[in-house]
């Protein structure tokens, strides 16, 4: 189902052996735009950490009693490694985190400039792709990891002009991938909530806090309105796809 990240924001996370903590945030790869850490808040816990959960760790959200489950002990996430959240997190901290929960390394997959793609991971273990991608990829460099508070505010910019501001992320709550950025066009068009997908973002300026998106403002003010009261279904999808004649994702 597709949700709000905003939505999520404080649910609870509910551990093997109890509550946790509670989301704080989540870091996507604005490479192939997936969710690849819930960012929790275990400070009433143990003394004000923030620790990253990756996604193959959790299960369905409740959204009744706003919990998400977690297939790990509260002990196994209090020893885990500090990070710093507030800072850029290098690959060898991902390493050293993901080498100490077992989890597989999700840029196994993903293409350095000049190199040839790596073959998909076997689910469950280490294979000898992702122990290649460790050693390629212990170097620095950037590993696309942005923060959903940090875009949120970003201003939208159509072809031929600024139309909006970023006001929330939807993602796919089964497979953490992001389906769309949520603009809001009120300093433009009074009122106006609309849904891009990531396929249509041009660029990104991180040092600008601008979203670049690849239609015009006449296209997204005609597009059909989102209203973020109403869950996103299939046939409300399909015209979105339908009106601006894009190739839908599902497909």
């Amino acid at each position: 189902m597709l949700r709000s990240l905003k939505e999520l924001l404080g649910y609870q996370l509910s551990a093997q052996d109890g509550d946790i903590g509670k989301i704080h945030e989540f870091f996507f790869n604005d490479d192939f735009w997936a969710v690849v850490y819930l960012v929790v808040d275990i400070g009433g816990w143990f003394s004000g950490r923030k620790v990253l959960i990756a996604p193959q760790s959790v299960g369905q959200p409740e959204f009744i009693n706003q919990k998400i489950p977690v297939l790990l002990t509260r002990g196994k996430i209090k020893n885990s490694p500090d990070v710093e959240t507030d800072k850029p997190v290098s690959r060898q901290k991902e390493i050293e985190l993901h080498d100490y929960f077992n989890w597989r390394y999700y840029w196994a997959t993903l293409t350095i400039p000049g190199e040839p793609p790596l073959p998909p991971p076997i689910p469950g273990e280490k294979t000898e792709a992702e122990l290649e991608a460790k050693t390629r990829m212990e170097k620095d460099f950037d590993t696309h990891l942005r923060s959903s508070r940090e875009v949120t505010g970003y201003h939208i910019a159509a072809a031929d002009g600024d139309i909006g501001h970023l006001e929330d992320i939807i993602a796919d709550d089964e497979v953490w991938d992001l389906r769309y950025i949520v603009v809001d066009t009120k300093n433009w068009l009074p009122g106006k909530k609309v849904l891009i997908s990531p396929a249509w973002i041009s660029k990104i300026s991180w040092s600008k806090s601008k979203v670049y998106i690849d239609l015009t403002r006449e296209q997204i003010q005609k597009s059909p309105e989102y209203d973020p009261t109403q869950p996103i279904n299939r046939d409300y999808e399909n015209v979105l796809y339908d009106f601006y004649g894009r190739p839908k994702y599902w497909e």
